[in-house]
């Protein structure tokens, strides 16, 4: 049975926390996310975002005004929050997207209004059902659809809250991929080439790399459909 406490020095690697300021750390409720990829919205608003000192504070910025995680209202500060998800506060006006730092850090990135109803997933399942094709999502999601153009590895781009598909991402060459596991974490290019589960890639600042087939998240064609982090 999962615990309900979590001590700091335990907690993921992608955490960035300081590990010795006190014993214990919220731990997040079992989600979409695995632990490496996710965590506790309550650390986001006080940790990363520092927009309350306690815990306490956010519980009760949580009950009292709109905190929306894709854009659902939520209330549970223990809420696993992960890669990709949009965190919003209408009230300040402000919204931000989980990614991954060139660290290998869960960060909050700042993004503008429009770019906040849209959500990059990774297919990483498909079977047929019921004469259609289910796919299965990096988030948890599973999607119906009529078409067997989807892949596992490709991406759709959501609309999110009506979770609608609004763009498919293929993985192939000449796309945009931003890098989600390995010593390029956090990086992003754009793919050179595909052979077996080995894929190279053209980074932004020119270098050629090579990296799993399984890190590669695809965010856009001509250009990435959504802001990157520093």
């Amino acid at each position: 049975m999962t615990k309900n406490h979590l001590k700091r020095v335990c907690s993921p690697r992608t955490w960035k926390i300081k590990r010795k300021a006190s014993t214990f750390i919220t731990r997040p409720m079992p989600g979409a996310h695995p632990l490496l990829m996710g965590m506790p919205l309550n650390l986001i608003v006080r940790d990363m975002l520092n927009l309350a000192h306690t815990t306490r504070e956010v519980k009760k910025i949580l009950q009292e005004r709109n905190v929306l995680v894709d854009g659902i209202r939520r209330k549970n500060a223990r809420l696993m929050v992960g890669l990709m998800d949009v965190v919003s506060f209408p009230d300040i006006k402000k919204q931000f997207r989980i990614l991954f730092s060139r660290k290998g850090y869960l960060q909050p990135v700042e993004i503008d209004k429009e770019e906040s109803n849209l959500k990059p997933s990774k297919i990483i399942g498909k079977r047929r059902y019921r004469g259609k094709y289910q796919i299965s999502l990096d988030d948890g999601k599973n999607l119906l659809v009529d078409k067997n153009s989807y892949k596992r590895g490709d991406t759709v781009v959501l609309d999110i809250p009506k979770q609608q598909i609004k763009e498919h991402l293929p993985l192939e060459r000449n796309m945009h991929i931003y890098l989600i596991g390995g010593k390029h974490i956090g990086d992003s290019g754009v793919v050179q080439d595909i052979q077996g589960e080995k894929i190279r890639y053209k980074s932004n600042k020119g270098d050629v790399y090579e990296t799993l087939k399984e890190y590669a998240f695809v965010i856009g064609k001509d250009k990435p459909t959504i802001k990157m982090g520093s």
